[in-house]
């Protein structure tokens, strides 16, 4: 039986059609230790290995923490856009800004 965090990552996972190989690629993991995740109870995961199927995942780190499996609500995608931004040069986050202001209603 899958765990809450196996749960998730199952979840997310085929809301983004990824493939587990897909996922293991992009994340940087294996295969093998994807599936031990979404289908076994497994050791917790390191923070890092979470942080990086949190990346490809587009959700914070934070939502596999919380005891809730449904999809994750809209701050969770916001927090991972921010998370994102940061990791930005100032030039793209310039750039960014520009797009977004051209969203605003007047």
């Amino acid at each position: 039986m899958a765990t809450g965090l196996g749960d998730k990552i199952f979840q997310l996972r085929k809301d983004k059609k990824l493939t587990l190989d897909a996922l293991a690629e992009k994340a940087g993991l294996s295969k093998s230790y994807l599936w031990e995740l979404e289908n076994r109870e497994s050791p917790r995961p390191s923070a890092e290995k979470l942080s990086a199927i949190a990346d490809v995942l587009g959700v914070a780190t934070s939502y596999f923490m919380e005891e809730d499996v449904r999809v994750p609500e809209e701050r969770h995608v916001d927090e991972a856009f921010f998370r994102n931004y940061k990791n930005l040069d100032s030039d793209a986050k310039e750039q960014l800004r520009k797009i977004l202001d051209t969203f605003k209603k007047e």
